[in-house]
């Protein structure tokens, strides 16, 4: 766990820490449904919220804001480790989502698409209907209900050389648990070389570690407002060989654009606040001289904090009991998993997962149920679970947090 200073620095660069604006103090565990703001994103989007000039015109005010464009551009490819391919920004990670899969289904010569149920709707829902109208077969990858994963020979074993288009979720928003994405991704690629791979990578941004050009892909999507930005916006990465493919664009306008009309310069700005405080945090937990080594480091930093964080919540310390020491409790995705990334989602026979995020919340602590809706039933239905509570963590959170959350259960089970 680092020092209590550096946690304190850390956390005085984001809005709202401690308190929420309408109910006052609470102890923020919903990450997973979107981050904390950085402050320095907030302001940002103000500033630039109130500038008039637009871009493409011959004048100062347009060509900074270009300027801004670009520069969040090349941050956003260090970010992600490459050097290649392109950064566009949508609507929100979905519409990205929904736009690359439809786009590469419709462009592939082959006859198959493959994903997984652990997927976010998004990906299911964009596979599903653009494999159907292009009547192509989909081919479903049933994952772990166990780990709450993908087993890379399961998936690979749906693989054949007329598959085109292959999705994959980086980690998933309910189990909290990451697929080995390199690994899956060369084993793709080994059997089927034209294929298509879109990853969903908006559960896993807030953790770091993204490392494209180890990946042979054509789209990553995320969702920044997960990722200490702010709502409105989606913003993907995706390959030479993607953004060339048929897509919608303003006819004899540049046959590469993939923007639709002007696009909110903020978007683009407030990622460029996000990759410097990655920057800044390597920098503080590092004596690294570039930048993609300050990322790195980083993200290593998170995940090693985020997994004491976990392990407290789960095993408890000192005389506070943690989550296993429920004998009735479900732990999705099992208390030991190398894959979990600061989030713990579980349930109890005793109690209603919607009783105990009420019973939290009135104790000043957020966490979130999933139910099995369309969001989540292909994870809690294969455990036989009507829903579950979802706490989620990020490096910001204290264990002090943890320690308090599990008092307060502790409170709701003997009550």
């Amino acid at each position: 766990m680092y020092p209590k200073d550096l946690l304190q620095e850390i956390r005085n660069k984001f809005c709202h820490v401690d308190t929420c604006p309408f109910s006052g103090e609470r102890i923020f565990f919903e990450n997973a449904g979107g981050s904390l703001t950085l402050k320095s994103v907030a302001k940002r989007s103000g500033d630039l919220a109130a500038i008039p000039d637009n871009q493409g015109r011959d004048n100062r005010g347009s060509q900074g804001v270009m300027d801004l464009i670009k520069k969040s551009k090349a941050d956003a490819l260090e970010f992600f480790d490459t050097e290649k391919g392109s950064i566009l920004i949508g609507e929100s990670g979905t519409e990205l989502l929904f736009r690359l899969i439809r786009s590469a289904i419709l462009a592939s010569d082959k006859g198959t698409v493959v994903g997984s149920t652990l997927e976010h709707p998004a990906s299911r829902s964009a596979s599903t209907k653009w494999a159907a109208h292009a009547s192509k077969e989909l081919r479903l990858v049933q994952h772990c209900k166990e780990s709450g994963s993908v087993k890379i020979d399961q998936y690979l074993s749906k693989i054949t050389q007329d598959v085109g288009v292959a999705t994959i979720v980086h980690t998933s928003p309910v189990t909290g648990i990451g697929v080995e994405i390199k690994e899956l991704t060369q084993g793709i690629k080994s059997i089927s070389p034209d294929c298509f791979i879109i990853v969903d990578g908006i559960q896993h941004a807030p953790h770091g570690d993204i490392n494209i050009r180890d990946y042979p892909i054509d789209g990553y999507v995320i969702s920044p407002y997960k990722v200490f930005s702010r709502h409105g916006y989606g913003l993907a990465w995706i390959s030479d060989r993607l953004r060339n493919l048929p897509h919608e664009n303003l006819m004899k306008g540049p046959k590469e654009n993939w923007d639709l009309g002007t696009r909110d310069v903020g978007s683009y700005a407030t990622f460029s606040d996000v990759v410097n405080y990655f920057e800044w945090l390597g920098s503080r937990v590092s004596n690294a001289s570039t930048r993609r080594e300050k990322f790195a480091h980083a993200s290593k930093f998170i995940k090693l904090q985020e997994q004491k964080l976990v392990k407290t919540m789960l095993y408890g310390k000192d005389n506070v009991r943690g989550l296993s020491d429920y004998p009735k409790i479900k732990i999705i995705g099992g208390l030991e998993n190398e894959l979990r990334e600061g989030l713990v989602s579980f349930s109890f026979p005793e109690f209603t997962s919607d009783v105990l995020v009420k019973e939290l919340n009135s104790r000043g602590i957020r966490t979130h149920v999933r139910k099995s809706d369309h969001y989540s039933a292909n994870i809690l239905e294969p455990l036989g679970l009507e829903s579950c509570v979802r706490v989620s963590m990020c490096h910001y959170n204290s264990e002090d947090e943890v320690i308090h959350f599990l008092t307060s259960m502790s409170e709701i089970m003997h009550q």
